[in-house]
């Protein structure tokens, strides 16, 4: 093999990763899968596709490595095959933000007031929340929160909230997140607690961007 072909090898080789993430669907089952592990019909509600399509997507990630599975039963389960997938969602994310004005206007929709978002940098919120001078509430479903979550956050999903009020403090700020900027939970939080009187604003962070940034996670 000369050296134009050995070249040309290992360009498609990485191109295999370029391939398996030109999807739009592949690239929510990698946002998903950063949660933590999930089964192929879990996968394929949160996508709204049907269990065939979504084995497909799949077969596609698994086939680039990106993902593995497991039999647990008569269900196969996936999971991400190391931090650094969940870390490459985050970066094409950042640079489609960084180049594309339709996403920042797309997402400029999402967040239509401004007051909505935390603006105190992660650290600072680290602090605060460690001292219980802000209430963190990871708004996802408890499984998710369970894998990893921020520290110092307080499991709510967001379809428990509107039963859950008793516990939240309304003397204190509260923090709303979930799975990262694209993530809607967060917006259904803030949109209720808001209505209910409640000092609340939104993090854009999810677990991948929070590690991404170098930030500690915990687990139960």
């Amino acid at each position: 093999m000369n050296k134009r072909q050995i070249k040309d090898l290992l360009y498609e080789h990485v191109a295999r990763i370029g391939k398996a993430v030109s999807s739009p669907k592949r690239l929510e089952l990698l946002e998903l899968l950063a949660q933590g592990e999930k089964s192929v019909e879990q996968l394929a509600d949160e996508l709204s596709i049907n269990i065939k399509l979504a084995s497909a997507h799949l077969r596609a990630l698994r086939e680039a490595r990106l993902v593995t599975s497991r039999k647990e039963g008569k269900f196969v389960v996936y999971r991400l095959t190391g931090d650094d997938v969940a870390g490459l969602w985050v970066t094409l994310r950042e640079v489609a933000e960084e180049h594309l004005v339709e996403l920042r206007v797309a997402l400029d929709q999402m967040v239509a007031e401004p007051s909505k978002l935390l603006t105190v940098d992660r650290n600072t919120l680290l602090k605060r929340a460690k001292r219980g001078e802000v209430l963190v509430i990871d708004v996802r479903p408890q499984a998710e929160y369970e894998q990893a979550h921020l520290p110092f956050a307080r499991s709510m999903p967001v379809d428990e909230i509107a039963g859950r009020l008793a516990e939240l403090p309304r003397d204190k700020d509260i923090v709303a997140y979930c799975r990262g900027p694209f993530c809607l939970f967060s917006e259904e939080a803030y949109q209720l607690l808001s209505t209910k009187g409640y000092r609340v604003h939104k993090l854009l962070d999810g677990v991948s961007e929070w590690q991404a940034a170098g930030m500690p996670l915990a687990e139960n």
